[in-house]
């Protein structure tokens, strides 16, 4: 996956306007994420500073996420980051607009962090938020998908999961042939909702059968749920 063109996508997403009148070195991250192993993460990041007195406008931000001394992403051009890290992430943010938010792709056992941010304004100062870091909770095996089914003239079946990949959401393949919607959401500013709809005219022989939605995640992890369709 090439993360340049990902970033489209996503700053219609994770990338907001902050305008505050907070005095100090503040940033609002979640203390835990859980994501699954093989997939990817958008880790939300909004930080603030006091407000320097110079009346002179600041037009120069560099970020830094780091774990450690490992630098994880930024947004300075042509910067290397660590080897570990290399082309599975991205900076998200807008630093003009206060936002630091990164991707990291291809989440591994040992991408858990703790990862904190750092901010430097060359005509300003430079702040590190160590103090308010970042841990991944690794999963290796997806949940099972919720199903429900609403039986009329017609079958409609919601087979639906969380994640935290926005920019690759679980696929979703059903053992019935039908019309299939796909919708996603946000939950919560680093959780989203993927849900599959398959609607179909039921025939005498699928009634008490199981009816099966398999979901595929990002990295190769799968799971199946089963309900029955009944008359």
């Amino acid at each position: 996956m090439d993360l340049k063109l990902l970033f489209p996508f996503l700053i219609l997403h994770v990338i907001h306007d902050v305008h505050s009148s907070s005095n100090q070195w503040t940033v609002t991250v979640p203390e835990k994420i859980s994501v699954l192993q093989g997939s990817c993460v958008v880790i939300p990041c909004l930080y603030n500073y006091p407000m320097p007195k110079s009346k002179k406008p600041l037009t120069s931000w560099s970020g830094f996420w780091l774990n450690g001394k490992k630098v994880v992403s930024t947004n300075v051009p042509k910067f290397k980051v660590n080897k570990l890290y290399n082309k599975r992430s991205q900076f998200l943010g807008n630093l003009a607009a206060r936002n630091c938010s990164m991707l990291l792709d291809s989440v591994g056992k040992n991408d858990v962090g703790p990862f904190h941010f750092r901010i430097e304004m060359r005509q300003y100062k430079s702040f590190s938020y160590s103090k308010n870091p970042v841990t991944l909770e690794v999963t290796s095996d997806p949940q099972p998908p919720v199903m429900s089914v609403v039986m009329n003239k017609k079958v409609t079946a919601s087979c639906s999961v969380s994640h935290s990949c926005p920019v690759i959401p679980p696929r979703f393949s059903w053992s019935h042939p039908g019309n299939i919607l796909r919708r996603s959401k946000k939950l919560n500013t680093w959780k989203w909702e993927t849900v599959s709809t398959l609607t179909f005219s039921p025939r005498i022989s699928d009634f008490n059968k199981p009816l099966n939605c398999t979901v595929h995640y990002r990295g190769g992890k799968k799971v199946t749920s089963s309900t029955i369709i009944k008359t």
